[in-house]
């Protein structure tokens, strides 16, 4: 993929389907310098208090950043 922003929608899944769909899309961002999680958050923040707690350590990931949409975490991609 050689988009700059690659957005990757997690609803409706459990934590370990979420986390399985973001790490095979990490695997394919190569180009990328952002994954834009979609993980809501009217329907509780288990979801969104993982993604953001699991890969703010992740190797790939350089740092976490939240924007004015609740419903949304942007990782942040280190250059490989």
């Amino acid at each position: 993929m050689n988009e700059s922003i690659v957005e990757i929608d997690v609803h409706n899944m459990s934590l370990y389907q979420a986390k399985i769909a973001i790490d095979s899309k990490l695997r394919r961002s190569k180009g990328a310098y952002r994954l834009r999680v979609i993980h809501g958050y009217h329907g509780g923040t288990v979801l969104r208090d993982a993604i953001r707690r699991d890969y703010a350590r992740h190797p790939q990931v350089k740092r976490i950043e939240l924007g004015l949409n609740m419903g949304e975490t942007d990782l942040v991609l280190r250059e490989w």
